[in-house]
């Protein structure tokens, strides 16, 4: 009886071996190693993908190794790049070559694509104007993930935003450790979900990766794209749900996620200075976006939802009213939207709900 096989990685080069083992570990996906040509033969056959490095693809091309579906030839910056014509590949499909740290995501992406399971769902909130809600509209959606039993990751990419942990009510104290952006930046290489999510700040299922308090060296700076896009992929398979809080810019990190959004909700307070502001930005999003919907916060009198949602050119995604316990819940230090009757909540609830379905019709 044949045992499933990892993914075979064929390399004796350390460092290379090192970046793509984190690779892995990044799409949770358990690997083969074969440091020479006769290991690397031996399970050549078995092995769902085949990541051979450029140290070793002379020598397995000279082995006339079997054709194989999924073959990938990887080499570092600095090393001779990889050919794609490299190793034989089975009938109808070609190999593929890629040139570290370059195509660092699209390995993340070719080794989390032999999970059984889909990416998590993510959506991502943006202040049409600064103050305008997004970090709460970020925190309940989290805590609607966590009423649903889904695991979720809540990425606070805004460096200047005062951070959905603080909402939460789980900023962590001085003598407890964790692991954040600044963290993260100063690491090299990849790292999963399962045991990034350990050191970070959570309520019941949600782990929120935000910014260490006291002015770290990199507070206040846009989030570098691969950082990003590193985490992204790591929590989209780690996790069964991802939000994002995001700044009001369009930085590459930004534009990343934007890009891989399966939602991106504007918010917009019903106000003609509000509505001026989001239209600055709103196209943009639209470029960036798949799909993009408003939501609309204490509309009333004249500057109607409906007026706010044409003016901006956007689909309506909630009309919000107005809570006057909001004001409250925040100034005593209780957590918004928890309560699952208010607006906020209900509207978090749809919103996951929605996601969640979809993915599971995929």
């Amino acid at each position: 009886m044949d045992i499933p096989q990892h993914p075979l990685i064929a390399t004796a080069d350390p460092a290379l071996l090192d970046d793509l083992v984190r690779l892995a570990a990044a799409a949770a996906t358990e690997v083969t190693i074969a440091s020479d040509p006769e290991q690397a033969l031996r399970a050549w056959g078995r092995s769902p993908l085949v990541v051979v490095g450029r140290d070793l693809e002379r020598t397995l091309r000279s082995a006339n190794p079997p054709p194989h579906p999924r073959v990938a030839v990887v080499a570092r910056a600095g090393t001779p790049p990889p050919r794609a014509d490299g190793v034989r590949p089975g009938r109808n499909e070609t190999s593929s070559a890629y040139l570290l740290p370059r195509d660092e995501a699209a390995l993340v992406d070719l080794f989390a694509s032999l999970s059984e399971h889909p990416p998590a769902p993510f959506v991502s909130v943006v202040g049409g104007r600064g103050g305008a809600g997004a970090s709460l509209l970020a925190v309940a959606l989290s805590l609607a993930g966590d009423r649903a039993g889904r695991a979720t990751a809540l990425l606070d990419a805004d460096p200047l935003g005062c951070g959905p942990d603080i909402y939460l009510g789980c900023d962590h104290t001085a003598v407890d450790p964790r692991t954040g952006w600044d963290d993260l930046l100063r690491q090299r290489g990849r790292m999963p979900w399962r045991t990034l999510r350990e050191g970070l700040p959570k309520v019941g299922r949600v782990d929120v990766l935000t910014w260490a308090r006291g002015g770290g060296t990199d507070q206040g700076r846009p989030l570098p794209v691969g950082a990003v896009r590193s985490v992204l992929a790591s929590a989209r398979r780690g996790a069964e749900l991802v939000v994002a809080d995001l700044p009001r810019s369009f930085d590459p990190a930004t534009t990343a996620l934007l890009n891989h959004s399966d939602l991106v909700l504007v918010v917009v307070p019903a106000d003609v200075y509000s509505v001026v502001s989001a239209a600055r930005m709103t196209p943009r999003i639209e470029q960036e976006a798949d799909r993009v919907r408003v939501v609309v916060r204490g509309a009333r009198g004249g500057l109607s939802t409906e007026v706010v949602a044409k003016s901006l050119g956007l689909e309506l995604g909630a009309d919000l009213p107005s809570e006057p316990g909001l004001s409250r819940t925040l100034r005593v230090g209780d957590v918004p939207a928890r309560n699952p009757r208010t607006p906020l909540a209900r509207y978090s609830d749809r919103v996951v709900g929605a996601l969640v379905g979809a993915r599971r019709t995929r």
